[in-house]
């Protein structure tokens, strides 16, 4: 099931939004979620992250199910089955499990779903199942209610990095992928 993506314009309108480039805004979604937003099944990419959801339940589902509540931050498996790890966790507590997944094509934690420019949590899930479109305005409007537009704006991929993906962004090398996602995109066009 194909769901809507994005266009020139949308970027274009984006950019303009972030006063950034369209090269900048392209490379934040090329290395979050491989340029792709969803799943050949329809639904979002999402990559549910099991220690987010222990501290947002206290731990007490690390031990009863430590493949989706753990201290420990890991054990992702394959793209295919982070709906299913979701789920699961949902029976548990499904606010706790919604929250601690990132959503769509800029991997947008569910937690930060006002910060994105949603009222509820429901309404940011609901608009990631929408459209690319609906994850371009939500990214929007986090960069901007997190002042994170100066650091893209300016190619500070460290910075934005940093800010973006959390301390330990040198692990999977976020600004070094920014960076050269980033030089992809302006080769590109220029």
């Amino acid at each position: 099931m194909t769901k809507p993506v994005l266009t020139e314009k949308d970027y274009k309108d984006a950019a303009q939004m972030l006063d950034a480039e369209v090269a900048a805004i392209r490379a934040v979604a090329e290395v979050e979620s491989a340029g792709s937003g969803f799943l050949q099944s329809g639904e979002p990419k999402i990559l549910f992250e099991r220690h987010v959801f222990s501290k947002r339940t206290g731990g007490l589902f690390d031990a009863s199910h430590p493949n989706i509540s753990n201290s420990v931050w890991g054990g992702y498996g394959a793209a295919a089955n982070q709906h299913k790890r979701l789920q699961e966790a949902a029976a548990l507590n499904r606010e706790a499990a919604l929250m601690s997944a990132s959503w769509g094509k800029f991997q947008i934690m569910g937690f930060n779903y006002a910060l994105c420019g949603f009222n509820t949590l429901q309404d940011f899930v609901n608009a990631m199942y929408r459209s690319e479109r609906e994850h371009l305005l939500a990214f929007v409007n986090y960069i901007k209610n997190v002042s994170l537009d100066d650091e893209l704006r300016e190619h500070r991929w460290a910075d934005f990095a940093r800010k973006y993906n959390g301390p330990d962004y040198r692990k999977n090398r976020y600004d070094i992928r920014l960076k050269g996602a980033y030089n992809k995109f302006t080769d590109l066009t220029g």
